[in-house]
């Protein structure tokens, strides 16, 4: 059986002559395992999957088919930079799959955290298994696992939902970066030409979105979280925050509170600012961002964003509260 221990001899991953030599050694395992067989991979977009997207496509190029499942609950323009890197730069076969109003249908009046999770992770499931059974002579599955996960998760990345696939679906797994940390994974990419975007990609909770959207998901409230979270990444890049701050988002949460615009009342949403720096996610704080940049972002928001009309800034560290508010 295969060891999922990472070897005590393997130098950390600091360099990109480091990323060169792992690069060359992944692509002659993998080119030793798959051989002219074909390859499929479940393609987040996240840091992990993308690069094992690059790396076992420099391996066997059009063997690799990938599958991205929007399933509305990432982050503006993250389905179309998915597409654009990986069709035009990597010239991958990529199978897009535009499942957002199946999964929001699904989602229609759930509001407990975890129901959500299941409901999101159960549909995951069945779209990749549909597109998997329409592609033929798959004899192996790519999964960007990394080590944290081995050592948290055990040998599946449960948290990609794979490990839920049909037992008919008797794929053989790849995983080439699985002894990597991720800092390790970002150097990798880096050298496999990702976009920094991608590369040092914000760490991103497998439900997207959804527990951004606290309380039972409406299209409405999705997008103002959408909205609001892009103009808030927008600032923070443009003010130098943005390699600074580990995790920043904006959530809207399930209530209502009054306001004026234009002269009239209004009943709308807030949204909530959390913007938190950490090492290792056990314990975190809060960033102390310039409050001129604060009043700023507040007044685009309330002004670009519909359905808002007051902003909010989380200053509470982990603990007592947690990263995310779902």
């Amino acid at each position: 059986m295969e060891s999922n221990k990472r070897p005590e001899t393997m130098e950390r991953i600091t360099t990109k002559a480091l990323a060169d030599a792992f690069i060359a050694e992944q692509i002659a395992a993998i080119r030793a395992q798959v051989g002219e067989k074909k390859v499929l991979l479940a393609l987040s977009g996240g840091v992990d999957s993308s690069v094992c997207a690059a790396l076992i496509s420099r391996a066997v190029g059009k063997n690799l088919t990938c599958v991205h499942v929007n399933h509305g609950l990432l982050r503006k323009g993250e389905p179309e930079q998915v597409c654009e890197v990986f069709r035009k730069q990597f010239d991958v076969n990529l199978v897009y799959v535009d499942a957002v109003d199946r999964f929001l249908d699904k989602l229609a009046g759930v509001s407990e955290p975890e129901q959500k999770r299941k409901v999101i992770g159960a549909e995951f499931i069945r779209v990749f298994e549909e597109e998997a059974r329409k592609l033929s002579e798959i004899e192996f599955l790519a999964q960007g696992t990394i080590y944290p996960d081995i050592l948290e998760s055990g040998p599946v990345k449960a948290h990609h939902n794979v490990g839920g696939l049909p037992d008919d679906l008797k794929f053989e797994l790849v995983e080439p970066i699985k002894f990597l940390y991720k800092d390790e994974v970002r150097v990798v990419g880096s050298a496999l030409g990702l976009p920094d975007a991608m590369v040092n990609r914000q760490p991103f909770p497998g439900p997207g979105l959804g527990v951004r959207c606290v309380g039972a998901i409406t299209r409405d409230r999705l997008e103002a979280v959408r909205e609001s979270d892009a103009i808030l990444r927008e600032e923070f890049a443009k003010n130098g925050l943005a390699g600074k701050v580990w995790q920043y988002f904006t959530i809207v949460p399930d209530f209502k509170s009054t306001g004026i615009t234009d002269g009239k009342r209004t009943y709308e949403w807030p949204v909530v600012i959390r913007a938190i720096n950490t090492r290792d996610a056990v314990t975190a704080t809060v960033e102390n961002v310039p409050f001129e940049l604060l009043e700023h972002i507040t007044d685009r928001i309330t002004h670009e964003v519909r359905g808002v009309n007051r902003v909010l800034f989380d200053l509470t560290p982990k603990p007592s509260a947690t990263i995310e508010w779902e």
